[in-house]
């Protein structure tokens, strides 16, 4: 293989290497927890890939959401204002008739309060310009209890016990 060969395949492998974005944020005990641990952000060409790693959690059910602000500054975590929603749905469970863009879903902690959550989607961007797509500048929270994937609009999800600011 000659020099001018071997200089492009080293760009183009570059290239593809920088093209994903990684963003990791820590997770933000609220509401009197000592919750801990890190949300992760990935994006892949379309794909966005969340890996939520939490500790010190009550063992159980908890909901996680998107919210629509990334402010975490209140000690409950309202700050983060109501579920991401840029197209005005009912709240439901992701990828069902109806849902909105942060209805996540449900991550179980085991005995010791440890979880672990992955969640993958080409719904969702990492500084985009579409902004029913764009997570940058929402919260992530996760509730104290269960998604019920019905009660509107919050699942009746309880408190929030851990916030993200996603910038």
């Amino acid at each position: 293989m000659n020099l001018q060969k071997l200089a492009l395949l080293a760009g183009c492998a570059l290239f593809v290497v920088s093209c994903g974005t990684t963003k990791t944020y820590t997770v933000n005990a609220k509401s009197g927890t000592q919750m801990g641990g890190t949300a992760k952000f990935t994006q892949s060409g379309n794909e966005v890939v969340m890996k939520l790693d939490v500790t010190n959690l009550t063992p159980g059910i908890h909901a996680v959401h998107i919210h629509e602000k990334g402010d975490c500054s209140a000690a409950d975590g309202t700050s983060t204002g109501g579920h991401w929603n840029p197209a005005k749905d009912d709240h439901g469970k992701w990828g069902a008739e109806h849902f909105h863009m942060g209805d996540i879903g449900n991550l179980v902690a085991d005995q010791n309060g440890n979880a672990t959550l992955t969640f993958k989607t080409e719904k969702w961007c990492l500084g985009c310009t579409d902004e029913s797509k764009n997570i940058i500048g929402k919260g992530l929270i996760v509730h104290a209890a269960a998604d019920d994937f019905h009660t509107q609009p919050t699942g009746n999800a309880g408190g929030r016990v851990g916030c993200v600011e996603i910038k």
